[in-house]
């Protein structure tokens, strides 16, 4: 629950001072997996073999092959053109989820392409609920990176090099859907955005692939890195699986074949359970408030075998789902609830616009349902519900200190959980001093 302050304001000619106080939170995801079986300590990344199917985890490779990542010096970009720009930009930074958008295999004259291939990208994630709803309280960083050549390396086969920005290449860990990138240089274009949260790679090819970095400990202070190609219609799936993993904290809810029956504790994720529906029910844990519900998914929440890369003895809530595999873009009930709780971790749902003054994220008509309420001295101001500023003097407080409060709260019906009700809650508050 973000408690924002904003900076010390003297109104009125100073008969009234105003000032505030305050701090926020942030959010991450670990990776696991381990070429398909659960972290073991070493770094993993996902990919998708099939455009319509589960994923796969490989082990990390610990640098880009020498002849793909011996980069010469890239040429400026074209004339008038400028490094970052922001594609979207809702409010500050730190009230903000920053998704950062680096291309690779663009060359100078490629920027333009580079821009309306990442807002296509863009455009078909945030087309899927929650994002939907909730683009908002995203801004997006668009940040141009020069290629000396157009494409990536391996596509269309094994042998094709290109000197690129970032290093992307296909058959990484000689597997031809993952496609990898030199995180270091990643991390260098990343770091020119004011903010980054998450970075895509959009990477100029129309071979399907992609992966996904989850859980890095990076310079540039992002979570997470997908990798997708720009020019295949599924690609933006793997983007919108992996910030899955990164936001909403989601565990694969797909199995492999031959893993047996899963070894471990109750799982930390909020959408796998080592729990029955029965046992859920009685415990009142994990997904049990949305036990029985019709799934936008398809058919009803429950608990169906088979997550978490094991077979037997563990359970997702759907039969199917986006953390499942990619032949759908919808995300379960309890994985949608755990996506805005984690949207909230790390976005404030409003801002400060100057003396008792909010700015509202600009969330479309759909999930959310914002109610804002101002208080004095913990006494809620009558008749103010839903506004977005008051007038100092239409308060007539008394002479001495007073704490103006705004606090707004998202009540929409897909949270049930009041711990993740909770985070939607931003409180800012001000100290109003009347002579």
């Amino acid at each position: 629950m973000p408690v924002r302050t904003p900076l010390v304001t003297a109104i009125a000619a100073g008969v009234l001072a105003v000032a505030a106080l305050g701090a926020a939170g942030t959010t991450s995801h670990a990776a696991t997996g381990d070429g398909g079986a659960p972290d073991r300590g070493g770094r993993t990344v996902e990919y998708f073999p099939d455009s319509h199917g589960p994923g796969r985890h490989v082990p990390a490779p610990a640098s880009v092959p020498a002849e793909i990542g011996r980069v010469q010096q890239a040429p400026a970009l074209a004339p008038g053109a400028t490094g970052v720009t922001a594609l979207q930009r809702t409010g500050p930074a730190d009230g903000r989820l920053d998704l950062v958008i680096v291309g690779d295999g663009y060359t100078a004259d490629q920027q333009g392409d580079f821009a309306q291939d990442a807002q296509a990208k863009l455009d078909a994630i945030f087309a899927i609920e929650p994002y939907k709803s909730y683009r908002g309280l995203f801004n997006f960083w668009l940040v141009n990176a020069v290629s000396n050549q157009s494409g990536v390396s391996g596509d269309p086969t094994a042998d094709v090099v290109k000197s690129t920005a970032v290093s992307s290449y296909f058959f990484c860990s000689d597997t031809e859907r993952l496609l990898c990138v030199d995180e270091k240089k990643v991390d260098a274009y990343a770091q020119q955005a004011p903010a980054s949260d998450i970075v895509f790679v959009i990477a100029n090819s129309t071979k399907y692939g992609g992966a996904g970095y989850s859980g890095l400990s990076s310079t540039a202070g992002h979570t997470g890195i997908a990798t997708m190609s720009s020019d295949n219609d599924r690609s933006y799936l793997i983007g919108a699986h992996e910030l899955g993993h990164s936001i909403g904290l989601l565990a694969d809810e797909y199995q492999y074949d031959g893993y047996g029956t899963y070894p471990g504790a109750e799982p930390a994720e909020p959408n796998t359970s080592k729990q029955t529906a029965a046992e859920m029910g009685s415990t009142r844990s994990k997904w049990y408030r949305w036990l029985g519900q019709s799934d936008p998914a398809g058919g009803t929440v429950g608990t169906y075998e088979g997550a978490g890369y094991y077979e037997y003895g563990i359970y997702r809530p759907t039969q199917n789902s986006i953390m499942r595999a990619l032949d759908t873009d919808v995300f379960n009930l309890p994985g949608r609830e755990a996506m805005i709780a984690g949207f909230y971790r790390a976005a404030d749902l409003v801002t400060a616009a100057g003396p008792l003054r909010v700015d509202v994220a600009p969330l479309a008509k759909g999930l959310a349902d914002v109610r804002i309420r101002w208080y004095v001295d913990g006494v809620e101001v009558p008749g103010a519900a839903g506004r977005h500023s008051l007038q100092p003097a239409s308060l007539r407080l008394r002479a001495g200190p007073h704490r103006v409060t705004a606090t707004a709260v998202d009540h929409t019906r897909a949270l049930r959980d009041p711990s993740a009700r909770r985070t939607t809650k931003t409180t800012l508050t001000w100290t109003l001093s009347r002579p």
